[in-house]
């Protein structure tokens, strides 16, 4: 799809006729490399008046979205023939966006964010546009299998989109007829990745995204500048924090989370921060046993991510997912599950513990809090937990081989050394976490066979640990 660009004099001018007001701040280069940020025009000091106000009307959220709809029967028509998918944030921001850079003049109707999109860079250097030989090299961290996943999602609604939107003309001429150099797939990548490296989570408004402020760059803890918040008329606000002061040149900083760990950070906004000395925190995922009996039924009811996260509690490593507690108990346990029949004729999946009937949505970690054998769940989980971290430990070992064939691989190539980065901290944080968990696992164990000898010496016999 051919895309117009708006340069950033051009976009000075846009925020002026848009009344986006500036105080002490612009739109500029920054001094360290990082392509355009908030730079500072004058000295300021700790007070309460806003560096930029951005009025309401210009936040691209999912209300104004449907706003903007109401004179654009182009967007419209699109919005109403995906359903649901436009009904969240995310869905109907990424259809307004391919709208807006798909706007030729002869589709779409301008509004006031038309020529913002345009101002919004053509390349977003996310994990979903690295090459294979970048993807390869993310082999046995947690960030390959976000990427597959973000990658099949994303190729699951671009194909819900076509098929929703081919029987309407103007769609079939100009984004799927193949002789028009329509849509492509890249371009609906370009536009998740546009949305998902600069939305931000407004208070009562929820995820949307914010001209001119969304081109502040982020840093974290001390070093982040401003803070951004939204006033009494819906209009978004940038903040300069207490204590903080500018000087002319000066960059304006946001955080864009201090809590994300180092594969968030990579997978979002392309790059991870160069003070990060950790991983933070990482998702592995896991699914049930093949030799489960109850697998087939564990996976239709379960409601949480298929997988555990490891994350850091002061210097130690701990863990949480309540799917792996799901996982852990089975039938000789007390969990059992029973196919009903509905009033209207239809089937539905209960589930059971102890024979009482809970919902499919419980949390089964408070379910088996109350359990005289809680120490045997416990045992179960945490071995389930290291024995998929030494997994992935192996994984990202093995791949180092492949890393070692790359007789070109130039890791002065910014995608390349962020991968080199997000594996050391991941094999160091999964290696402290490996040793912690063994620990755990040596000192659970005599405490476990006590407590089943005392309370179910049956149970004993039965109970793998």
């Amino acid at each position: 799809m051919h895309r117009q660009h708006l340069s950033t004099s051009a976009l000075h001018a846009w925020a002026a006729l848009n009344n986006i007001d500036c105080s002490g701040v612009t739109i500029g280069n920054t001094s360290n490399g990082r392509g355009l940020g908030v730079i500072a025009t004058n000295h300021t000091s700790d007070d309460e008046t806003p560096l930029m106000t951005v009025p309401a009307h210009l936040v691209l959220s999912l209300e104004n979205v449907w706003i903007y709809a109401k004179s654009d029967r182009y967007l419209k028509e699109v919005l109403e023939a995906v359903g649901d998918y436009s009904c969240s944030a995310r869905g109907a921001i990424l259809i307004f966006l391919l709208m807006q850079l798909a706007h030729t003049g002869k589709i779409g109707v301008s509004n006031p964010l038309t020529d913002y999109v345009k101002s919004l860079p053509r390349v977003v250097p996310l994990p979903t546009f690295w090459t294979d030989e970048e993807q390869v090299l993310a082999t046995g961290t947690s960030l390959r299998a976000a990427s597959d996943t973000k990658l099949r999602s994303l190729d699951r609604e671009f194909a819900h989109l076509r098929a929703s939107t081919a029987s309407i003309g103007w769609c079939h001429e100009h984004w799927w007829d193949t002789k028009t150099n329509g849509l492509s797939f890249d371009d609906w990548k370009q536009v998740d990745a546009i949305y998902r490296s600069r939305a931000l989570d407004l208070p009562a408004t929820g995820h949307a995204m914010v001209p001119y402020i969304d081109m502040a760059n982020h840093a974290s803890g001390d070093q982040t500048v401003a803070l951004y918040d939204t006033d009494s008329e819906g209009n978004v606000v940038l903040i300069l924090r207490k204590g903080k002061t500018l000087e002319p040149n000066d960059e304006v900083t946001i955080t864009y989370g201090d809590e994300k760990g180092a594969c968030e950070m990579l997978f979002s906004y392309g790059f991870i921060e160069d003070t990060m000395t950790s991983a933070r925190e990482l998702f592995l995922d896991l699914d049930v046993p093949d030799d489960d009996p109850l697998r087939l039924a564990k996976k239709s009811i379960a409601r949480s991510a298929p997988g555990f996260k490891l994350f850091e509690r002061g210097e130690a490593i701990d863990w949480e997912g309540d799917f792996i507690w799901l996982v852990c108990v089975n039938e000789e346990d007390g969990l059992n599950f029973r196919l009903l029949q509905t009033i209207d004729g239809e089937q539905e999946l209960r589930v059971y513990w102890n024979d009482d009937e809970i919902p499919a949505a419980s949390n089964f970690r408070d379910l088996l809090e109350n359990e005289r054998l809680w120490d045997v769940f416990q045992l179960r989980a945490i071995t389930m937990v290291q024995s998929r971290v030494e997994q992935q430990l192996f994984a990202l070992e093995r791949s180092k081989d492949c890393i070692v064939s790359m007789d070109e691989l130039d890791k002065s190539v910014f995608a390349v050394d962020q991968i080199m980065k997000l594996r050391g901290l991941e094999e160091k944080m999964m290696l402290q976490a490996y040793e912690e968990f063994e620990m755990k696992v040596q000192q659970a164990k005599p405490v476990v066979y006590l407590s089943i000898i005392l309370t179910d010496p049956v149970h004993l016999r039965k109970t793998c640990y």
